[in-house]
């Protein structure tokens, strides 16, 4: 069984590698944006370089968890997101939630899954 890990800090990795599938940990805004779909252009940014570093990019996704602060920001982020998602042509599955994030200013949290 090989295992790779990406991106490994004390707590945890970017990204784990196994059986061709690149396990993203979700990401926030290191610098939150004050609306959240800057926050998702920042947090998009950080998705395509930690997919780089596990050999994939975004047309290989294949599911993505969004996670918002606050669900009245699903039309801002959406945009954000479609935009980004066409350019590359591939839909994930996709689940929308609402929860509370790591901080008060922080409005959106994504974690994706991709193919290597």
């Amino acid at each position: 069984m090989d295992i790779k890990y990406v991106g490994s800090g004390t707590r945890y990795s970017r990204a784990v590698i196994h059986n061709n599938t690149a396990y993203l940990a979700g990401n926030v805004a290191k610098d939150p944006a004050p609306t959240a779909a800057e926050q998702c252009r920042q947090i998009l940014k950080q998705i395509e370089a930690t997919l780089a570093l596990c050999g994939t990019d975004k047309t290989k996704l294949l599911t993505a968890n969004i996670i918002f602060a606050d669900m009245r920001d699903f039309d801002a982020v959406n945009e954000v997101w479609d935009e980004w998602v066409s350019d590359g042509g591939s839909l994930p599955t996709r689940t929308p939630m609402e929860s509370k994030l790591v901080t008060p200013r922080h409005l959106v949290a994504i974690q994706v899954t991709a193919a290597v």
